[in-house]
């Protein structure tokens, strides 16, 4: 029975001091009601727009009227861009073409960052579009660019609210849609030209079409924030209840039957002297058909993710479990739909779970099913089935299960369903060897600014009956000024959702968090200030604390890009049995309060050049840490990006004193926006390994294309705990679209 991943660490964010400081908050946001909001009407053509670039050059935009005012949240809330935005809108029988105009008095100082897909888009001059094709004000597909025409798309869900409950959604940067785009820098500023075909999004089956749209424009050397519908400062472009309309026009149905075979071969050598190579090759397909323009059917047989960048080590200091994200594709399209519970505390549904053993090996996915997306406007459906194959040693077969229903309700409200399973066929009788998660949530909304929402779910597991429940319900509220949250868990000691994700078991936890954001008129060149206090508290069910965590903050942020983090934290730790945190050093049982401070500092990340640093010192369980955590962006134009990150831990307790190194460099070069070159180097001196990771890819569409990968993970003193080896796969994949 796998009840948990290995123990991990809890990273507890940015730690937190006291400040008083006398400002005015500035203007106050543009915005208006839902109803009032700006909308914009696309023009149908029969001569689609040339992609190269050109907007104003291009005949096929002429018919159409631009959006154009552009309203910032910062620097300046509620004041208008400081540079014009146009945004004209066609379509054909097929596609979505969105042109936009981005001027720019000094072109030369344009800021580009990367010109590898889903780099980032916060430090650089970009261009985002974001749409509700349900006009549910809570799922959306999202699109941006940059002055190099860089491919950006993801998928919204609950307006990116991924600090909730419930239905807790958030922002799928991993999701790549089929889509095309092309930009340049000229002597007016930069233009680009978006190619969305329909298929690549979900919407309603009626002809007559008004979808939800917002468009955000950033200026980076002004560290400026614009959008077309305006919001306050405290939302982004996932607002998705504020968003502006795109309305009368209509299109037809778009059948979607999409086929992606791929084929690859394999040589492995392990890391021993004289081990021979081992070559292998495989083949396999997924498929993917729209069995309506808002609900698709996903199919995948004998499924592969080598083209997948490998997890960041991790050094586990403490004794819960460890989180990592989820980055394989298959799993990733409307991954929201699967999503309940408290993200990366308590998640019913962690697909991870699915093809990936305790420790991270691999197991194989024979075949599986996936339906999910929208039914009759205001149901989501999310429906389920894996067969993974027996791994020796590490797992038998098992087929996991999963339903969900969601119901939508005005206001970003809504209620919902789910049921997921687990059964195993190895040396168990199949009626001993399974697992069942029932849950039920929901959501309400509460004006504009605020939220209640929660979760009670319940697991049934042989050999433990009773004391198997867990809920959550908590609220929060955010306006300009102020940020509130707060909410009460519990998961009961027996509580096993062995398809989901759990950081412990068996404790009560209330929890809090109050923020004042203050926009100062003129001081020290300060953009932002924003003191803050937060508490976190578990207790075990005889009533022992065993952890307590009180935050103070304030973050200063200027406007040339630079932030300070500084804070305090006051910690109490309670061990019920020893822990052994490293080989030969435990903690006795106890209860140790502890005080620590924290700096975190940032320069200006849009910069070529970017440096942060955090400094954590204080108590430790029974002594004292020194926690250092630099890192160092390098960058040369658009194309050559490179990271250096190191954390460091210098530990003294009672009992004994050791050091933690953990160092990462990641390099990528951009040939052009599809071909490129990543690099990942990692080294962990607690488990004594060097892992690396290098990928070089040739898109053709979305994610398919050729990729060679090679990993090697070395064990450095011959006492390492990875598994050392190397190996060379070359992968190739192909997008049939049998319906284009």
């Amino acid at each position: 029975m796998n009840r948990c991943l290995p123990r991990a660490t809890f990273l507890c964010g940015v730690a937190a001091a006291a400040l008083a400081v006398a400002t005015s908050t500035g203007a106050m946001a543009q915005w208006v009601e839902p109803s009032e909001r700006p909308a914009l009407v696309p023009v149908s053509v029969d001569t689609a727009p040339t992609l190269d670039g050109d907007v104003l050059g291009d005949p096929a935009w002429e018919g159409a009227e631009p959006a154009v005012d552009f309203w910032q949240t910062r620097p300046d809330e509620g004041e208008p861009a400081t540079e014009k935005t146009e945004v004209y809108v066609v379509f054909t029988a097929d596609t979505l073409y969105f042109g936009v105009v981005c001027y720019d008095r000094t072109p030369e100082n344009i800021i580009v960052a990367s010109s590898r897909r889903d780099s980032s888009l916060e430090e650089t001059d970009s261009f985002q579009l974001i749409l509700d094709t349900y006009r549910d004000q809570k799922t959306g597909f999202v699109f941006g660019t940059n002055p190099v025409g860089i491919q950006y798309d993801g998928q919204v869900t609950q307006e990116g609210e991924g600090g909730g409950f419930g239905t807790a959604g958030g922002f799928n940067i991993d999701w790549d849609g089929d889509w095309d785009v092309q930009a340049k820098i000229s002597e007016i500023g930069w233009t680009a030209e978006l190619a969305i075909p329909f298929r690549t999004l979900r919407y309603p089956r009626s002809p007559a079409q008004v979808w939800g749209v917002n468009f955000q424009r950033n200026i980076r050397r002004h560290n400026e924030q614009a959008y077309w519908s305006s919001l306050p400062r405290q939302y982004n472009l996932y607002r998705l209840s504020m968003a502006g309309r795109l309305e009368d026009f209509e299109i037809q149905s778009q059948n979607n039957l999409k086929i992606l075979p791929y084929v690859l071969g394999t040589g492995t050598r392990e890391g021993v002297a004289d081990a021979p190579t081992e070559n292998d090759g495989d083949v396999g397909l997924d498929v993917k058909y729209s069995l309506t323009p808002s609900l698709t059917l996903d199919g995948t047989i004998n499924t592969d993710f080598a083209q997948v960048e490998v997890d960041e080590l991790q050094i586990n200091l403490d004794r819960f479990n460890l989180f990592f994200p989820e980055k394989r594709p298959f799993f990733l399209e409307n991954a929201g739909y699967f999503t309940v519970g408290v993200p990366q505390e308590i998640e019913l549904f962690y697909s991870r779970r699915i093809g990936l053993g305790p420790e991270g090996e691999i197991v194989p996915i024979d075949w599986g099913l996936r339906m999910s997306g929208k039914a009759r406007e205001h149901y989501n459906i999310g429906l389920l089935y894996m067969q993974t194959d027996e791994v020796t040693d590490v797992t038998p077969e098992n087929q996991f299960g999963m339903v969900r229903l969601n119901r939508d309700l005005p206001n970003r409200s809504g209620i919902g369903g789910t049921l997921i399973s687990r059964r195993g066929s190895g040396n168990l009788a199949a009626d001993e060897d399974y697992n069942w998660t029932y849950g039920l949530d929901g959501r309400w909304g509460v004006g504009q600014n605020g939220l209640i929402e929660g979760f009670v779910a319940q697991t049934d597991t042989p050999g433990l009956e009773g004391e198997d429940y867990s809920f959550r319900l908590g609220g929060s509220y955010d306006s300009e000024k102020w940020t509130l949250s707060g909410g009460y868990t519990e998961v009961a000691e027996n509580f096993n959702p062995e398809v989901g994700y759990l950081t412990r078991s068996g404790y009560r936890k209330p929890d809090g968090f109050l923020m004042r954001t203050i926009r100062p008129n003129d001081l020290w060149g300060l953009l932002e200030l924003r003191p803050h206090v937060s508490y976190r508290g578990y207790w075990n069910y005889d009533g022992f604390q065993e952890t307590g965590f009180l935050h103070i903050d304030n973050h200063w942020e200027w406007r040339n890009g630079y932030e300070v983090h500084t804070g305090i934290n006051f910690t109490r730790e309670g061990l019920v049995e020893p822990f052994e945190i490293v080989e030969g050093v435990t903690v006795p049982p106890g209860t140790y309060d502890n005080t620590e401070a924290q700096i975190i500092f940032f320069t200006n990340q849009g910069a070529p050049v970017a440096f942060s640093a955090r400094v954590v010192t204080g108590g430790f369980f029974n002594g004292d840490r020194l926690a250092l955590s630099p890192s160092l962006r390098f960058r040369i134009g658009d194309t050559f990006n490179t990271e250096i990150g190191w954390q460091y831990n210098d530990i003294d307790l009672d009992t004994g004193a050791f050091e933690t190194n953990l160092g990462l460099l990641r390099v990528s070069y951009s040939f052009t926006q599809k071909i490129f070159i990543q690099g990942l180097l990692q080294y962990n001196d607690r488990a004594d390994i060097w892992a690396t990771n290098l990928r070089f890819g040739w898109l053709t569409r979305a994610s398919a294309g050729l990729y060679l990968v090679y990993n090697e993970i070395r064990d450095i003193q011959g006492a390492g705990t990875g598994i050392p080896g190397r190996s060379l796969t070359l992968k190739y994949s192909h997008l049939f679209d049998l319906l284009h």
